[in-house]
């Protein structure tokens, strides 16, 4: 039981690290983020819109209660920078990686957290949450 929410603690605290450190660049207009989102099409409102819902998602995924609603919203973001990356971006962003790899590193631990609290979301939608026996 320890080791389960050492895990699920582990996984929310990186992907909302990676989401908030990401914030910074966006609300600020650091050039690299205006010359991203210039080259997709989707300056400024794209910047800031996408800054907003990571914040959103992140706050989300922090909360016990709330955690597969934001990893469900922090999996579809990742989504939309993974396909940008692999078509208009390149894997390589101003130099190196680390765009991509954080892109997919949020990805794979709100994948796993919203499979893990995959309940959360069913029963807002009245849907069964458990079998009966």
């Amino acid at each position: 039981m320890k080791i389960n929410m050492i895990l699920i603690w582990t996984l929310r605290l990186v992907a909302a690290i990676i989401l908030l450190q990401t914030l910074f660049f966006k609300f600020s207009a650091a050039p690299e983020s205006v010359a991203l989102f210039t080259r997709i099409g989707m300056e400024p409102w794209g910047r800031i819109g996408t800054g907003v819902l990571e914040l959103i998602a992140s706050l989300l995924i922090l909360y016990p209660r709330t955690t597969g609603w934001g990893s469900v919203l922090a999996m579809g973001l990742m989504a939309g920078a993974l396909y940008f990356h692999l078509t208009a971006l390149g894997l390589k962003w101003y130099g190196d990686y680390s765009l991509f790899i954080y892109a997919l590193t949020v990805f794979i631990c709100s994948g796993i957290l919203a499979f893990l609290f995959r309940f959360q979301v069913l029963s807002a939608f009245g849907l069964k949450t458990h079998a009966r026996a």
